[in-house]
């Protein structure tokens, strides 16, 4: 199954609040399948377009699985205001908030990696990385071993599936995990290598890394956008959603 947000555990009734200022796009059911549909995989969905973007292209947010919806399509809405109450509507395995970045178009084949527009906690950083074979293409769903150098403490991060997992415009990754706290990690594919990569993660930035069959790792960062960088029209095809 593709996923193109992140879940965010929570306990139904919660608050769902506005992460930015807007109009309120979508609100109700049938987000993936068509209005009104309450088979929706989305469940209670709410859309914010925003009246910020990036490089011209215009800024999408989506909140699912709502128990309620607090706010109705065309309402002029601001940051942190409630959009509804958490819950567990459409497909889920319990209750939980499913966010969602789109670019350009309210559009499930152009949402983007949410970790890379979240602020990290304090203290704490993002990683990103490209997996790629020998011939520099994405490999889908493989195995990353993450190891904290100063506590121990491990995790496990897969790489974005075949489908309508699109990366960033300027990364071009195939891998996000945005919950890191700050401090010395080392980085294994068991699949593909017996070897290693050591870095730091710095609070509140982005650590990037490519890792390519028959070259290895590599921490060498994406060039800096000039000003005439413009992100490349990407589509997926739609095939399951969250």
């Amino acid at each position: 199954m593709v996923h193109t947000g992140v879940d965010i555990p929570v306990k139904t009734g919660a608050p769902v609040i506005a992460a930015g200022s807007g109009r309120v796009n979508w609100a109700g059911y049938g987000l993936y399948r068509g209005l009104g549909d309450t088979t929706d995989p989305y469940g209670l969905a709410v859309v914010i377009r925003h009246g910020f973007g990036y490089q011209g292209q215009t800024l999408f947010t989506v909140y699912g699985h709502l128990s309620r919806i607090d706010v109705t399509v065309g309402q002029r809405v601001e940051t942190g205001d409630q959009l509804g109450l958490s819950g567990a509507t459409g497909n889920v395995t319990g209750p939980h908030l499913h966010f969602e970045v789109r670019i350009g178009r309210n559009s499930f084949s152009r949402s983007r990696n949410p970790e890379l527009w979240l602020s990290p906690p304090q203290g704490w950083g993002v990683l990103a990385g490209r997996i790629l074979d020998v011939s520099g293409r994405f490999l889908p769903r493989e195995e990353v071993r993450i190891r904290s150098s100063d506590t121990g403490q491990r995790w496990v991060v897969i790489s974005y599936g075949e489908g309508a997992a699109n990366p960033d415009a300027y990364y071009r990754e195939n891998l996000v995990i945005g919950d890191l706290p700050a401090g010395n990690y080392s980085i294994w594919l068991l699949k593909q290598t017996t070897e290693h990569l050591d870095l730091r993660i710095e609070p509140g930035k982005v650590s990037f890394f490519t890792f390519r069959q028959g070259y290895g790792f590599n921490i060498q960062p994406p060039p800096t956008p000039n000003a005439g960088f413009r992100p490349p029209e990407v589509e997926a095809t739609p095939t399951t959603a969250p």
